[in-house]
């Protein structure tokens, strides 16, 4: 047994996947109308990021159940206690890392989220799963909201935001990730720049793909 698979924090785990496989659905509607050259230019832009996610703000764009049960295994398996997560969404990761850390005995998430909608259902979604206590989601441009207040040490990132942010948002981090820190980024492919860091030799991480989708690295 654990949060993730007990009442309340089940159901609304249940209820926000489900809600996101319709979210998909009618995403990729909308994507096969769209060029493909247009679809990588909106990916991987660091410009006009924000109107993007503003025309997408009703959609989840989650994580898979894959990648959230893997951050929930990560959190737990290294023991975190202080998590940042670029792109909460309406919170399906945000709600897997929460039960990590009230199963671990305790911790904090700093989530941050561009589009206030999406905030105050995350909220709402924290909430009714009963783990509001342990997160706290910071709502506007992350490369705002991540530069000021962080805890001194930081073990495990998700980054699930703006592809072409990657980069920036991590060097907003970097000072603060303990040896052996976790960062998970999700469809990192998007994001070349990124990618050449982390898996340089000389970047100061161990990293690898997994799962097709995801970019896991460790601090060295």
């Amino acid at each position: 047994m654990n949060t993730l698979t007990t009442h309340p924090c089940s159901g609304v785990v249940a209820r926000v996947f489900a809600e996101a496989d319709d979210s998909d659905a009618r995403l990729e509607e909308r994507r096969h109308a769209i060029p493909p050259s247009e679809h990588a230019r909106l990916m991987t832009t660091t410009e006009g990021y924000q109107s993007l996610y503003d025309g997408l703000k009703d959609f989840h764009l989650a994580v898979s159940r894959e990648t959230a049960t893997l951050l929930y295994m990560l959190a737990r398996s290294s023991g975190a206690r202080t998590i940042v997560e670029f792109g909460t969404s309406f919170g399906v990761s945000t709600l897997h890392l929460a039960a990590a850390l009230r199963d671990n005995g305790g911790g904090q998430l700093i989530a941050t989220e561009l589009e206030p909608t999406k905030v105050a259902q995350a909220r709402a979604n924290l909430v009714v799963a009963g783990l509001d206590d342990l997160v706290g989601i910071r709502t506007g441009d992350a490369l705002e909201t991540l530069a000021r207040d962080l805890p001194q040490i930081i073990d495990l990132v998700l980054l699930d935001g703006a592809k072409g942010l990657y980069p920036k948002v991590l060097s907003l981090l970097e000072p603060r990730l303990r040896p052996g820190a976790l960062v998970v980024a999700d469809n990192a492919d998007w994001s070349p720049e990124y990618l050449a860091y982390v898996r340089s030799p000389t970047g100061g991480y161990v990293s690898v793909p997994f799962a097709g989708d995801v970019e896991l690295s460790m601090k060295l």
